[in-house]
């Protein structure tokens, strides 16, 4: 038995749905409450399979691990233990990697399962490697597991060649416990970034700068408890904000902060959105007027996002024109194309870019989410598309998006989950 996906399209959607807290934020935030000596409470927790995997880990290690409500969490490292980390959990997400620089800046010693999640095309973590050498660690590879020893962290000026999300946040967690100061430059910065900056510093971290492309860390003797509350969504969000554009009629979108779409947002109202926005909340409205095609390349943030690459792909497939999508994060995030063409799309690749030609009808079928946000577009695809398109692996969707169905079946969606 296998649970799949089903969407019949053609429904107009209306109606409000509520963001939840980011993913991308929270698969940083649980690891990095390890680093304090006491409870650490975090609310707004989206219910996902990477928070289930994350919860296993802690356990793993003997934190003790609370759920008061369904979107908080509880961290108590009162009994903690650093185990190695072998276990299957950690395959499961790319993002138990950040492990990797909470457990070394807290007890010096790491031994971790090269981390999984979904396959986009080469994803190194040599850029981490590197900062926690220049902090002082020495790492060896052997039989797939990262063994990260140092007698003592030292605070270093870190340049990292390329604006890493990742790398920017494991090196300054390794770094808050790290004797002296600690630089890293051309630092990534996402505002999931300064969200952990902010959990840190709640906890006693000394560290300046989340948000620009220099951060400065003070390393300090201990961490405490504290409470914090995640930034919602902004992938989710911006994956529903392109739902509505595909399929609305009237739809609100809350719990967001548009600052963090604006790239989004222009790319939108550019081609033909008619779309509104307050300090809070997104607004789309049907438009009698056909979508134009346009150019689109992935940048580090404030630039478009690479995990709202695929749902677009989608919308622009009823756009009139050739529209030009360029990949700088990921070379090879684009096997949605593949899917989407199943389903009727005439997309074209190449290297680290696709063309797609617009407009085309959709048609449903059977089609496979062969990674998170590959998901995220199918499910815009399903929409459009005439007849039932069937989805197949939506673990990787379970992954990132919270009731993802129940949200969509709210706004008139046809959409259901069963098993075949």
């Amino acid at each position: 038995m296998e649970e799949v996906i089903k969407i019949k399209g053609g429904k107009l959607l209306n109606g409000t749905i509520r963001v939840s807290g980011a993913k991308n934020a929270t698969v940083a935030l649980i690891p990095a409450a390890v680093l304090a000596y006491g409870k650490v409470k975090i609310v707004g927790i989206p219910n996902i399979s990477d928070v289930n995997s994350l919860k296993d880990i802690l356990e793993y290690m003997d934190v003790k691990v609370t759920t008061p409500n369904v979107d908080e969490i509880v961290i108590d490292t009162t009994n903690m233990e650093n185990k190695p980390l072998v276990i299957d959990a950690v395959s499961k997400l790319r993002a138990s990697y950040y492990f990797m620089g909470a457990l070394l800046g807290k007890y010096k010693h790491v031994v971790i399962r090269m981390p999984g999640g979904c396959n986009l095309g080469p994803r190194p973590i040599d850029l981490h490697i590197k900062g926690f050498e220049a902090l002082g660690a020495k790492i060896e590879y052997d039989n797939g597991n990262y063994i990260l020893t140092a007698d003592e962290l030292t605070g270093a000026n870190i340049y990292l060649d390329f604006a890493s999300v990742g790398a920017t946040i494991n090196i300054l967690m390794a770094a808050v416990y790290a004797k002296g100061r600690t630089l890293i430059e051309n630092a990534a910065r996402e505002p999931e970034i300064i969200d952990c900056i902010n959990l840190l510093n709640k906890m006693g971290a000394r560290i300046r700068g989340g948000g620009t492309s220099t951060i400065v860390i003070d390393g300090v003797e201990k961490l405490d408890g504290c409470f914090h509350e995640i930034i919602p969504d902004r992938i989710e969000a911006g994956t529903y904000i392109i739902l509505a554009a595909a399929m609305g009629e009237h739809v609100i979108i809350e719990n967001v902060i548009p600052y963090h779409l604006d790239s989004l947002l222009s790319k939108l109202k550019e081609i033909g959105v008619n779309i509104t926005f307050s300090f809070d909340q997104v607004e789309i409205y049907k438009t009698d007027t056909p979508y134009e095609c346009t150019n689109v390349k992935t940048m580090p943030f404030p630039g478009y996002a690479t995990d709202l690459q695929a749902p677009l792909t989608a919308l622009l497939t009823q756009a009139i024109g050739n529209s030009k999508i360029t990949e700088t994060i990921y070379s090879e995030r684009f096997k949605h194309c593949q899917e989407l063409n199943k389903m009727g799309a005439n997309i074209i690749l190449g290297p680290a870019s696709a063309t797609v030609v617009g407009p085309t009808k959709l048609t449903g079928g059977n089609v496979k989410a062969t990674d998170l946000r590959c998901g995220a577009a199918l499910v815009v695809a399903g929409l459009i598309a005439e007849g039932t398109t069937t989805i197949h692996d939506i673990y990787h969707i379970d992954r990132g998006y919270e009731d993802i169905v129940a949200k969509l079946s709210a706004l008139g969606a046809d959409i259901y989950r069963e098993n075949i």
